[in-house]
């Protein structure tokens, strides 16, 4: 099998449509609006009927009916790239949160950073041996933010050739990392989130956690550049333990046509359990953001400008990495 490609984010890369999605529309009279499905550890007000703003049973119930009555007959929408803003916030979310409030105990710091409206592009350090990081600073964004925004994550062509992954991405919000895309997603005020690093920073082995690599040629500050949006850079420890990688099995990944095969001190030795990820404790760290309104329309096209721009944002998540790990007690605590 052929090796998996890891699509540049650049503007020079043959450009690639995620499919078209329509908006699934139905002709249900009108009903009032169901409260939300109960979010995992959230607690009852204290029988039906009480508590202000919790909601008793009944509604929850109602709401969960509601929800489920929808999916059946159609009445939600979805977005031109698969977007299911319903889903993501009732499932999709209160799924991820038990992994981040209670597994990965995840602080947010500097979330204020994150502009209120309007487009933003997130730039984070990419780790883990998994894609867990993108994931755990999607709720981190979601449910630390003022306006809850949502993050739309820009991921490599291997997420969307997954099956069952591949519709899970898509209805999370997520979408190629390709230039175009993530301009328009930009140029319609949503926040869009992508790590540079690829396959180079996740596939990385354990000796060099915490150590930046490269971040290509500036494609994501072009884009940038062209939609006037802000650059939040995104510092995130804690995802580098998970699953140390001491190995890789580069001939089986090459039979397998992933990027690499990882081996860490429980996998593959332990089966399936060797693919539970260790318990560390988490940090991700919004900076200051990086404007780019200021700059004239041919400034995408520079390219000093480019690799000046994406070396500030690389030094300052590599600097921020540093005094995380300083403040650091434990991996664990």
């Amino acid at each position: 099998m052929a090796d998996a490609k890891v699509i540049p984010f650049d503007e020079d890369r043959p450009r690639r449509r995620p499919p078209r999605r329509v908006r699934v529309a139905a002709a249900a009279e009108p009903e009032a609006v169901a409260a939300p499905l109960p979010v995992p550890g959230a607690q009852a007000g204290g029988g039906p009927g009480a508590g202000p703003g919790g909601g008793s049973w009944d509604r929850r119930i109602a709401g969960g009916l509601a929800f489920l009555r929808r999916r059946v007959t159609g009445d939600y929408e979805v977005d031109d790239f698969g977007y299911d803003k319903e889903l993501t916030d009732q499932v999709l979310m209160s799924l991820l949160r038990p992994m981040y409030d209670k597994y990965f105990r995840v602080e947010v710091k500097g979330v204020e950073n994150i502009p209120k409206e309007g487009g933003a592009l997130i730039v984070a350090n990419h780790s883990g041996t998994l894609p867990l990081d993108g994931l755990m600073m999607q709720v981190a964004v979601h449910d630390h933010h003022p306006a809850q925004r949502h993050l739309r994550l820009l991921a490599a062509d291997l997420v969307f050739m997954l099956p069952v992954v591949n519709e899970l991405a898509r209805k999370a919000g997520h979408t190629l990392a390709c230039a175009e895309d993530a301009q328009r997603l930009l140029e319609a005020g949503e926040l869009v989130g992508v790590m540079p690093e690829g396959f180079k920073g996740i596939g990385k082995p354990f000796g060099d956690r915490y150590k930046l690599q490269r971040f290509g040629r500036g494609g994501f500050v072009s884009t940038a550049l062209r939609a006037g949006t802000p650059i939040v850079p995104c510092s995130i420890v804690g995802a580098e333990e998970i699953y140390p990688m001491v190995g890789n099995a580069k001939t089986l990944a090459r039979l397998l046509g992933i990027p690499y095969f990882p081996i860490t001190p429980t996998f593959p030795w332990l089966g399936p359990l060797g693919a539970v990820p260790l318990p560390t404790k988490w940090t991700i760290q919004f900076g200051e953001p990086i404007a780019t309104d200021g700059y004239p329309p041919e400034a995408a096209e520079d390219p000093m400008l480019m690799f000046n721009l994406t070396d500030q944002v690389r030094e300052q998540i590599q600097h921020t990495l540093y005094r995380l790990l300083v403040q650091r007690r434990s991996v664990f605590f």
